[in-house]
């Protein structure tokens, strides 16, 4: 049995990870972290990192930036590997989680969702062959999500830009320019309303026609699910930065 660490344990999105991995035979919720801890638990909670008791054999982390880091640091202090799927890193910050990789194993995806590699791998494919369209990302989210753009966009806007050789650029802000739109941006546009699990667009326009992908999730546990196959793949792996791509072969995609 493989003994689970929850961080953001009572979060949207951590009480899931914390049923699915009580739903796994192969999983133990040993213990959870929160700065907030309200209600009751069947396991041990902690929100001061001097007071775990227990030391699980992985940690799944879905929280906010701050508190990533606060968990990280007593993850590499006790050499344990975590599973990081949260989102709206800076660039410094993402350096010194690939630092910290070098210390303890890490699997970091800014979307846990083995379609959302699919449509990575798509993108990537695409671009090349429509290289003379107009390349706009458009992603919606529910109204308490913090970061914009979304990771998974910047992830698609990347693996776009890395298949063309890093000749794009990424627009964020077009209210204050006048002036036409630079062929080699990608447009990069956010939405925020209602209760929107995650909906992401690719959109190429060409003079005479457009292409365009989408992928939709319509329940937060598929993220979820995809955090626990992390938890299972990374237990055990040599100290390195891992991400979906690793966990899944090849011929998968």
């Amino acid at each position: 049995m493989i003994e689970v660490m929850v961080n953001g344990c009572n979060g949207r999105m951590g009480q899931i990870v914390c049923d699915l991995v009580n739903q796994n035979e192969d999983l133990v919720l040993k213990c959870g972290f929160d700065k907030n801890i309200t209600g009751e638990f069947s396991f041990p909670v902690y929100d001061n990192i001097q007071n775990i008791k227990e030391k699980p054999d992985v940690i799944i982390d879905f929280s906010i930036p701050v508190a990533t880091f606060n968990i990280l640091e007593y993850a590499v202090s006790n050499n344990i590997p975590i599973v990081i799927a949260t989102t709206g890193f800076t660039s410094d910050e993402e350096k010194i989680i690939e630092d910290y990789s070098k210390k303890i194993p890490i699997f970091k995806s800014a979307n846990m969702s083995y379609d959302i590699m699919i449509m990575k791998k798509l993108v990537s494919i695409l671009a090349p062959l429509l290289k003379d369209t107009d390349i706009e990302i458009t992603e919606t989210h529910h109204n308490r999500k913090i970061d914009s753009p979304s990771g998974t966009a910047k992830m698609l806007a990347d693996t776009i830009n890395n298949s063309l050789g890093n000749t794009l650029h990424c627009e964020y802000n077009r209210h204050e320019k006048k002036e036409k739109r630079d062929k080699n941006e990608i447009g990069m546009n956010s939405i925020r309303g209602g209760n929107i699990v995650g909906e992401h667009v690719v959109q190429f326009f060409g003079e005479f026609d457009t292409f365009e992908i989408k992928h939709t999730s319509y329940s937060r546990n598929v993220f979820a699910e995809g955090a626990i196959k992390a938890a299972k793949f990374i237990v055990n792996k040599p100290c390195k930065l891992y991400n979906m791509e690793d966990m899944f072969s090849k011929t998968e995609f």
